[in-house]
């Protein structure tokens, strides 16, 4: 069993929370499991726990990503080209909960989950992810409102289930996604994929407040965040800051000990 402080329900959104009531946003970091190999990634994510993060997204590489940027989708094709396999993903896992005491979820594809179990289907997706002692899941294709199958398995298994929200969502996205989220909300500050970017969009905190107006989870801002000056700036509107790409070019970069170094830099963001 992980010896995480966040797994089991309620786990993310604590985590969130109690970085919250310190006075700071909760950081967030994105790393593919299998980059550049297996060994490496749970390093990272390691040394990620350890430099000041409050969540972990272990991303479970997939072929054909809606949302991924250049810069994850190389690091995905590492490991899809070694071989590695969602169940290597969960072994990875398992081992990364057991070491650390910040809780983890998932982020994959709809795809993904729905094949891992063949006839058991998502039920054996939401089960192996809770023998893997992770937190709960990000599925970004999945929309809001045919979730319902995934989410039941996720809460029958004690699964925080994460779903976006773009500047572009309508009203009536926006109440489907506040209804139907557990742990956080993720919103989405810009239209297109992942990277690292010179400036955020001026549209994220308009879209964090339409989100606040609809429902009391904690909401989070990713896709563009890069330096430590844009995690203070989103720090200063959102719950939660989520930095995947530029965690992604630090491990290609410099490993384990380059992550450490972002992540601290990131951490000092949130904290000031």
């Amino acid at each position: 069993m992980s010896l995480a402080t966040g797994t089991g329900v309620g786990a993310v959104e604590r985590a969130i929370r109690t970085a919250n009531a310190e006075g700071r946003a909760a950081l967030v970091i994105y790393l593919p499991a299998g980059f550049p190999d297996l060994d490496a990634s749970r390093a990272c994510l390691a040394v990620a726990a350890e430099a000041g993060a409050d969540l972990l997204e272990v991303g479970f590489p997939y072929s054909d990503p809606l949302m991924d940027g250049p810069t994850i989708q190389a690091a995905n094709q590492v490991a899809l080209d070694a071989g590695l396999t969602p169940a290597d993903d969960f072994a990875l896992c398992a081992r990364l909960t057991a070491a650390v005491a910040i809780p983890a979820l998932v982020m994959t594809y709809y795809n993904l989950a729905w094949h891992y179990g063949g006839i058991e289907r998502l039920a054996a997706f939401a089960q192996a992810a809770r023998v893997a002692g992770l937190a709960g899941a990000i599925l970004p294709d999945l929309p809001a409102e045919e979730g319902g199958p995934w989410r039941r398995e996720a809460a029958a298994r004690g699964l925080s289930t994460v779903f976006l929200a773009a500047p572009t969502s309508s009203d009536e996205r926006l109440d489907a996604i506040a209804e139907a989220s557990t742990g956080f909300v993720y919103a989405v500050s810009t239209l297109g994929v992942t990277g690292e970017r010179r400036s955020l969009s001026a549209s994220a905190a308009p879209l964090v407040a339409r989100i606040r107006a609809r429902t009391e989870q904690p909401v989070c801002v990713g896709i563009g965040v890069t330096t430590a000056e844009q995690a203070a700036e989103v720090a200063g509107f959102a719950d939660g800051v989520i930095v995947g790409s530029a965690a992604v070019a630090a491990a290609r970069a410099g490993g384990p000990a380059a992550v450490g170094e972002l992540v601290a830099a990131l951490a000092r963001g949130v904290r000031g």
